[in-house]
């Protein structure tokens, strides 16, 4: 039989998962992922995933690809494998893509959007998917500062001081912070994130709204380069990957760098 790679878009809630990277201390999106595939195609089975999300980190559009001899067409693996998988998780599409295709080496755009519930009182049903803060924002102080951050930066005061990559300089397509009753969402999209960029920076965001510091204040937080001089980095239950695009997918203004949020 012949040997195929399916690339796999999976939507997930986060909250009962320690990320998505297999490790010792509990279960993982990556792990449920190898198990429900090996299960159904009767091989030894092992997911490559695109980017690397934390525990308690949510996914509309992660991307995962396995290779098999499966004779399942690749197309309706996402509905063979969605028969097994829990109900917080979900194969949105399976297809097919060339053996050499990687989900980390191919040029992309990654969407990620923080959504922070900005009202007196904690709401329980959003608890989940939000970040509860009680205290007033300022949502145009929030819309300026974003503003610093757009384009190619060294984003080096933006990552966890446990990043292990050399190289820190991404690029910020767009950044944008919205409102909409009270919800304020903060809305990213870049070719690559460092290990809790967009974390940091919708911490960074949430002083200045709140007054901490003048909006400016961000551009010199960039050019010190030091984690420290950041906002501290915001829950993971307010964060979801929305969406990966690649260039075989007929979109453009790709400039590959890696993607380690978590």
């Amino acid at each position: 039989m012949e040997m195929k790679r399916i690339r796999l878009t999976v939507a997930y809630d986060g909250t009962a998962y320690c990320g998505w990277q297999i490790q010792p201390n509990g279960i993982t999106i990556e792990e449920v992922l190898n198990r429900e595939l090996s299960g159904l195609t009767g091989e030894k089975t092992r997911v490559t995933g695109a980017s690397r999300t934390d525990a308690g980190v949510h996914a509309m559009g992660n991307i995962a690809v396995f290779d098999s001899e499966t004779t399942i067409p690749p197309e309706r693996v996402a509905h063979a494998l969605n028969c097994r998988l829990p109900e917080d998780i979900a194969v949105v599409k399976s297809e097919e893509v060339p053996g050499e295709w990687h989900p980390r080496r191919e040029k992309s755009v990654k969407t990620y959007v923080y959504r922070i519930l900005n009202r007196e009182m904690p709401d329980p049903v959003r608890r989940l998917t939000t970040y509860h803060v009680s205290f007033p924002l300022d949502l145009a102080k929030m819309q300026e500062a974003a503003g610093y951050l757009k384009g190619e930066h060294d984003f080096k005061s933006f990552c966890n001081v446990r990043t292990e990559v050399e190289d820190t300089v991404r690029t910020v397509y767009d950044l944008d912070v919205a409102r909409k009753e009270d919800v304020i969402t903060i809305r990213i999209r870049g070719n690559g994130f460092l290990y809790n960029m967009v974390r940091i920076i919708a911490g960074t965001l949430l002083d200045a709204g709140r007054g901490a510091y003048s909006p400016d204040r961000v551009k010199e937080i960039l050019e010190l380069r030091n984690r420290a001089a950041a906002g501290a980095t915001a829950p993971p239950q307010g964060l979801m990957l929305m969406e990966i695009s690649y260039a075989d997918r007929g979109n453009a203004g790709f400039a590959g760098k890696g993607d380690s949020e978590k």
